[in-house]
Order: C-alpha cells, then structure tokens, then sequence
C-alpha cells in the first residue's frame, strides 16, 4: 500500500490491488511522503476512490478533526448497531457534521421540527446521536442542541438500509407529524411526548405508512369496525379527519379497516 497523496494527516490515497483507494484513520499520514508505504494497522476505514470522488473533495475542503470525529461517530453506531453502515454515510454525515459545527460555531442554532418523532421512531439512533453531541462537546468544546442529534440520528437510520434515502426518511417523518397536527387540532389537546400512548400511535401511524407503500393493511372484522365506530364515535371522525388530510396532502390513501386501528390508538389518547 504505497501513498499517492496525502489529503491530510488522517487521510491518504493510495494504491491497492491496482486500485486507487482514500485510506482514512487517526495519523495514517503522519511523518509520510509520496511513495511510502502506510501502515495497515492504522487504517479504519478504505473507500475504492472512482466511486468515492465526492469524499476526496469533502476531505480537502473541511477541517481534520471534524473527519475523524465524523468516523468516531460511524464507528460507534456501527458497533451499538451491529450491523455496517452503507459506505455514503461517510460523505453524507461528514459533509452534515462540519457544517453544522460550523453553524453552532457561529452561533445559528437549527431547530429540527422532527424531533420529538424521531426519538420514538429511531430510538438507539437517537441515543447514538445524543452520544455524538457529547463527544464533539468532549473534543471540540462545543455544545450542539438536543436537536443535532436527531439529525445525526436521521443519517444513520437511512444509512442501515441498503439504497436508503434520507429525503424520503425525512418526508415519512413529516407526513407523521402532519397526521399528529391533525389529531391535536381536532380534538383541541396538546400530546404528551413522553406518554406511552403517544408513542404507540406514533409507531403504529408509522408502521401504517409502511404498509401502504407496499400495498398491504390491517384487516378487521366488520362487526368490531362498526363496534369502535358508535362507542369512540370522536376518535373515529378524528380518524376520518386524519384520512381526508393525508389524502389531500400527501395523496395517500388510508384504508377503511386501518381507520379503525388509529380510532382505539386516538381514544387512548384521549384517555389520557
């Protein structure tokens, strides 16, 4: 593995297999030239450089410490995870992490409007991403918001599943809140986050959209749909609101016999 360039002191390009690969870990280049050979022990992570130009460019282009902290970071959620993340979390998290020090760095603060769904829905990555926060306060001396770590959360959830695409997590994540304005406006209430209930209704609401895309739904008995339809009589025209709204929003259709599951998940709200 001979160098070809050094990027910085943490990455280097280098020849593999005749192949020109970005070879990234904490001083692989530290007291090398061109032509010397790196260390194996030292590298991380290796990305084959034809399919990763983007990272090339990112890596001369932002500051060294926030690389490694973006890779400290992968490598903890892989490991709390147990599984690899998809090799563009490399691109997509650092480019996402610098700026956003960046920002804090400055003094603007970004408020993630998605917050609370995210930390029901994606719960270890979440907790991942809360550790990221105190770990750059640790290395760098600045404290990002709450908020940062259900961004760094979004990132690593896309990036468990194969060909994930974040603005579609983000969208999903969006619809769901929709649907939850349109529960809170009908009834006139104000959710209780940390309620067990709520994060019921948020997970099934989820699992609701999911099936959808791929054309399934909940079936039920026609006899217990009418039963929940006269006793949670509210709860089921905030069902049908919810219905009407994501159609016209989103142009998703919600099934009769989905409608009503979120009734019972509604009228448990209500109840408390």
């Amino acid at each position: 593995m001979k160098i070809k360039k050094i990027l910085n002191n943490n990455a280097v390009i280098i020849i593999d297999d005749d192949q020109e690969k970005i070879a990234i870990g904490a001083g692989v280049a530290f007291n090398k030239t061109k032509n010397d050979i790196v260390n194996r022990d030292k590298i991380e992570k290796l990305f084959v450089l034809k399919e990763n130009e983007k990272l090339q460019q990112l890596i001369l282009r932002i500051p060294e410490e926030h690389l490694m902290l973006s890779e400290e970071i992968i490598s903890y959620a892989e490991e709390h995870l147990g599984v690899r993340l998809n090799d563009h979390i490399a691109i997509a998290l650092t480019d996402h992490l610098s700026f956003a020090i960046e920002r804090e760095s400055q003094g603007i603060h970004l408020k993630n409007k998605l917050l609370q769904e995210i930390k029901v829905l994606y719960k270890k990555e979440f907790d991942i991403g809360l550790w990221a926060i105190r770990h750059i306060s640790k290395k760098l001396d600045i404290e990002m918001p709450v908020d940062e770590a259900a961004f760094i959360a979004l990132h690593i959830h896309t990036m468990k599943i194969k060909g994930g695409d974040l603005h579609e997590t983000v969208r999903q994540t969006a619809i769901l809140r929709d649907m939850v304005d349109t529960i809170e406006n009908y009834l006139d209430i104000k959710m209780n986050e940390e309620d067990l209930a709520y994060e019921r209704l948020i997970t099934h609401l989820r699992f609701a959209l999911t099936r959808m895309q791929h054309y399934e739904a909940h079936t039920m008995d026609a006899e217990m749909l009418e039963m929940i339809k006269k006793k949670f009589e509210l709860a089921y025209r905030c069902a049908m609101e919810v219905r009407k709204e994501l159609s016209s929003l989103h142009g998703i259709e919600l099934p009769e016999d989905e409608l009503g599951y979120i009734t019972l998940h509604i009228e448990r709200l209500r109840k408390y």
